[in-house]
């Protein structure tokens, strides 16, 4: 029988994120959790089905913990819809992936595990299209410059260097990091 005390289930998820990320898809067991979160052996097990329940609940909680809060959104729509604001808004972004170094590696994890995995693959592929299609509406709707195009290529090209910051932040400094945001949205985002 799997429980429902909803707390207990996020901490055990944000614990399989900090396992995925320190260990691999493969060091993720219910025990690795469990002693993660400082929980007694088989607690996991009574939280999940089994370990792809796990590992979608877990890319699930990713998202999840990566959207922008209220106050920011609110903040980010206040601002006039023009290329200095979109540079903004994309540094803000990268900056805010980049500081959730366990989730984001947890999710590349999950995404490799994906390869071989259907039911994972149908999920991420399922949530990854939901957050490119979101961005693209709050792009029209916004205002900023740019089109549907310039949004997907600003994520393709914006993934990839936080990935070049998690995994060897020594290619490029922050100064570099903020310089290759701004010119990817003054080459990317026409007027």
């Amino acid at each position: 029988m799997v429980r429902r005390n909803d707390e207990r289930r996020a901490a055990l998820v944000d614990a399989a994120i900090e396992v995925l990320a320190r260990e691999g898809a493969r060091g993720l067991t219910f025990r690795a959790v469990d002693t993660e979160a400082t929980v007694p052996a088989g607690t996991a097990s009574n939280y999940f089905a089994n370990r792809d329940d796990l590992l979608t609940q877990a890319g699930s909680r990713v998202y999840e913990r990566l959207q922008p809060d209220e106050a920011t959104i609110a903040r980010q729509r206040s601002g006039p819809p023009d290329r200095e604001t979109y540079t903004v808004l994309m540094r803000e972004l990268v900056g805010r992936v980049s500081s959730f170094r366990t989730g984001y590696l947890a999710l590349l994890e999950l995404r490799l595990e994906a390869t071989r995995r259907p039911g994972l693959r149908a999920l991420l592929t399922d949530r990854v299209r939901a957050d490119v299609d979101a961005n693209v509406a709050y792009h029209a709707e916004s205002g900023l410059p740019g089109d549907a195009t310039a949004v997907r290529l600003l994520y393709l090209a914006f993934n990839w260097l936080i990935v070049e910051q998690l995994t060897l932040p020594g290619v490029f400094s922050e100064a570099e990091r903020d310089a290759l945001v701004h010119a990817a949205v003054d080459r990317i985002v026409t007027p």
